[in-house]
């Protein structure tokens, strides 16, 4: 083993004296190039995978974290200029561990875990200002989820605590919040901020927490909801929705027809916005009801007796004493009936009209003019009557107008044809174009430069290693294949006759190499 490594050394040293200047320097540029590739590929593959340890540091929570890493002697990586730290994936959750016992970090605010450990003997004024440490901490987190937000704070003001409550003294919060990328924060996710904060705070109402973002930016409205300044901001809105509503929905199926650009729909939109309440009562005189009726009936029986004769003398004279009595009955009946008042029937029916129905549409439509023919016999053709009819109703019924006459509301829509102007944006098209050719002409301009330079740094090293001049070798093998110099004591081989003998015939060439190395014989005439 150890006498063939030494053969092969030998042959490589020897190979090693025989090539030229031009051909060692390629050997040796090669031999760099693969080492080093070899050597990079040993460090990546030995380097370990980093992972995040945490994110969204501030500079002073970083330089702990930093600080305790290098007493755990764990390697680390800083990365997102300076706010993450990254370590081995292997130690990712024990360094989290062994930092949240220390209390690291600490960017995120105290939450509710300052009362964990009993802390007797306190007031009631600390015991208050923790409670409020640890809620605008939590809500602090829970903000900071958010994906569009980077950071966040929030300080809250509760009134104090006496006997006598003034109601004119509401709580407030601030909510401080740093955004990623310098993006907007939605009108969505700032709503959502104030009623997280609200229904976490006792007593405190959505519209007194103001959110600020880290470009100085109030985002939030506190407009009250009850002011003239939160009616009109809420009733502007209402109105703005429901007429881009409208827009987009008869805009669209006009666009689904004409195609993309072809028309445009406005609509204006009169929303009721008062709340009206309604009593109506309604009288039948046809349906009269007796309110109250009294009936009295009586019932009588009277006898009556009567004397007998005639009055006068001779009834006086009569001898007889006494003359027959005649009786007499009588019955006597009574009904009476008395009708105190008659009423009238009546309904009632209450009504209440509640905001935000449309009292009025209006739709304005412009529709493109179709062309015909291209470039410069391109002209515009009219549509026909028929044609715009048809796109009328289409819009609408879409939209719900009422037109009749006998309708309530009283609604009016316009539908135009008219050519569009469509020089700006042919202009910005064909700005367009240019920036894309130019953009493209200067990547293949650039990747053609990477390949001529790759091709002139070859061309030159191929012209360099042709340059090179012939060695002029003095061999005295035998046989006619030796090429003669003109001076009858040797030839003068080129390198590609010396490589045909070196595959001939080796060891007389090895001779003739080492002769030729020779003072005596290279100056020999």
């Amino acid at each position: 083993m150890g006498k063939a490594l030494q053969q092969i050394s030998q042959q490589l040293l020897e190979a090693w004296k025989h090539l030229g200047i031009s051909q060692r320097i390629s050997v040796l540029v090669t031999a760099v190039g693969v080492i080093a590739g070899l050597t990079a590929l040993m460090i990546w593959a030995s380097r370990p995978d980093y992972g995040l340890l945490y994110g969204k540091l501030d500079d002073t929570e970083a330089s702990r974290v930093v600080g305790a890493l290098q007493d755990a002697k764990v390697p680390y990586t800083v990365g997102a200029g300076g706010h993450s730290i990254y370590v081995p994936n292997d130690k990712i959750y024990p360094m989290r561990m062994q930092l949240a016992s220390k209390g690291i970090p600490k960017s995120d605010g105290v939450g509710f875990e300052i009362f964990d450990k009993p802390n007797f003997g306190i007031s009631d004024f600390v015991q208050r200002a923790n409670y409020l440490r640890a809620l605008q901490g939590e809500l602090a987190r829970t903000i900071g989820q958010l994906d569009q937000i980077d950071a966040a704070r929030v300080m809250i003001v509760l009134p104090e605590n006496r006997l006598l409550l003034d109601r004119q003294k509401q709580p407030t919060a601030s909510v401080f919040v740093r955004i990623k990328g310098g993006s907007e924060l939605s009108a969505s996710a700032v709503q959502s901020i104030q009623f997280l904060v609200a229904n976490s705070v006792e007593g405190l109402h959505a519209n007194g927490v103001t959110v600020v973002d880290n470009r100085g930016n109030v985002l939030s409205d506190n407009s009250e909801s009850d002011s003239v300044a939160g009616l009109t901001a809420g009733q502007l809105g209402a109105r703005r929705n429901v007429e881009q509503y409208l827009s987009q929905k008869a805009q669209g199926m006009l666009e689904k027809v004409l195609g993309p650009g072809q028309a445009v729909v406005r609509v204006a939109v009169e929303v009721n916005t008062e709340t009206i309440n309604r009593t109506e009562e309604k009288f039948d005189p046809e349906g009269q009801t007796v309110r109250q009726s009294n009936t009295t009936e009586e019932n009588s029986d009277a006898t009556t007796a009567n004397a007998g004769g005639v009055a006068g003398v001779a009834a006086n004279a009569n001898n007889e004493t006494n003359a027959a009595a005649v009786a007499s009955n009588s019955t006597h009946t009574r009904k009476k009936t008395t009708n105190n008042q008659y009423e009238i029937n009546k309904s009632s029916t209450a009504f209440a009209d509640a905001p935000g129905g449309i009292k009025r549409i209006s739709a304005a439509v412009f529709v493109a003019a179709k062309y015909e023919g291209t470039g410069t016999a391109r002209k515009p053709v009219a549509r026909s009557a028929e044609e715009l009819e048809k796109l009328r109703k289409i819009v609408q019924s879409a939209l719900g107008i009422q037109t009749d006459t006998a309708a309530n509301r009283k609604d009016e829509i316009t539908l135009e044809e008219m050519p569009f102007n469509e020089t700006f944006g042919t202009e910005v098209v064909q700005q367009m174009d240019q920036q894309q050719k130019h953009q493209m002409f200067w990547d293949i301009g650039k990747n053609a430069g990477y390949v001529l330079v790759a091709l002139a740094i070859l061309f030159i090293f191929l012209r360099t290693l042709k340059q090179t001049p012939a060695d002029l070798v003095t061999i005295s093998a035998p046989g006619p294949r030796r090429a003669s110099n003109g001076h009858g004591d040797g030839g003068v081989v080129t390198p590609d006759v010396l490589n045909r003998l070196l595959r001939e015939n080796p060891d007389n060439m090895m001779e003739a190499v080492r002769g030729w190395m020779k003072p005596t014989n290279v100056n020999r005439e």
